[in-house]
């Protein structure tokens, strides 16, 4: 068990870490802050620069976090959190991530509850640091906080679309 765990910890950690370089930087594919800047600009959010470093940052270490599984519970949380905002822009487009939908981001949601759930397993820096294992609330809470934190950062820097002028209404 421990062995795919362990896993899954670095497929997700990873993943989730490289995402946040590439809103970031030019490295893996991505575009820079630049870049990244604009793509949360073009998704109807506030905070330029500010928005995509956030973001960039908290994927970066909440993923190496899980992936490392160190502080299992706060990276799932942070995990949780950013794909939160991920998925309720992609919510439009409905479930499958064929036509843009979010079906990945809520896959990363579940697996990083999971692994709250589970724990980081006895291959992780949690466990010789003795923090294993982590009661079952500690999971809940993860999972509140990340989904809380994702809704709000949604309410707080998203701008609602512009209303159509006055003419183009009749």
């Amino acid at each position: 068990m421990d062995t795919g765990i362990l896993i899954l910890r670095l497929l997700v950690g990873l993943l989730v870490a490289g995402h946040g370089v590439q809103k970031i930087s030019s490295y893996l594919g991505g575009r820079g802050l630049e870049g990244g800047t604009e793509e949360f600009r073009a998704d109807g959010f506030r905070g330029g620069s500010f928005t995509a470093l956030a973001a960039g940052g908290g994927q970066i270490g909440s993923g190496l976090l899980l992936a490392a599984g160190l502080l299992t519970p706060l990276a799932a949380s942070g995990v949780v959190g950013v794909m939160t905002v991920a998925l309720t822009v992609k919510r439009h487009n409905g479930l499958w991530v064929q036509n843009d939908g979010y079906e990945y981001p809520l896959v990363l949601i579940g697996t990083a509850a999971a692994l709250a759930a589970t724990g980081p397993g006895a291959w992780s820096l949690d466990a010789p640091l003795g923090l294993t294992p982590y009661p079952l609330w500690w999971a809940a809470l993860a999972l509140v906080v990340g989904l809380g934190s994702g809704l709000l950062t949604r309410l707080v820097l998203h701008r609602p679309a512009p209303a159509a002028p006055q003419a183009a209404r009749r």
